[in-house]
């Protein structure tokens, strides 16, 4: 009976461990765009994957020419983040409504996907969704 209890519960911390993972796809706030959160290493990253605009939407307001004629379908958007404690900080996320670049930290509350990128003393939080 005692191993039947053990074996149950390893079973639900493993489970539990896998629900509170921020991998996978979101929705960001707003609706107006779906990232996939992946690993690489002990980094994490995300792009965009569905744009309610387009798969056809170009990153025109990003400061490298170069770039302003791919797609953002595809596009890393977070990269770079590193596991501490609660959160994943460290990274870096790039807003295509502006062209701009800011420090970032992600973590889980609850069911949802806070999003905070940082100017300075300044930030902002978004919420997103799981898909």
């Amino acid at each position: 009976m005692k191993k039947v209890i053990i074996s149950l519960v390893l079973a639900l911390v493993s489970v539990a461990g896998y629900a509170q993972s921020v991998i996978g796809k979101w929705v960001t706030e707003g609706g107006e765009s779906q990232v996939e959160i992946y690993q690489s290493g002990d980094k994490l990253n995300g792009k965009i994957v569905w744009l309610k605009a387009g798969d056809g939407k170009l990153d025109s307001k990003n400061p490298d020419k170069n770039l302003q004629s791919r797609k953002l379908v595809g596009t890393n958007i977070l990269t770079g983040l590193t596991k501490k404690k609660d959160k994943w900080e460290g990274g870096k996320i790039y807003n295509p409504k502006n062209g701009k670049t800011y420090k970032c930290s992600i973590w889980l509350d609850g069911n949802e996907l806070k999003v905070r990128g940082y100017l300075a003393m300044f930030y902002e939080t978004q919420t997103w969704t799981r898909k």
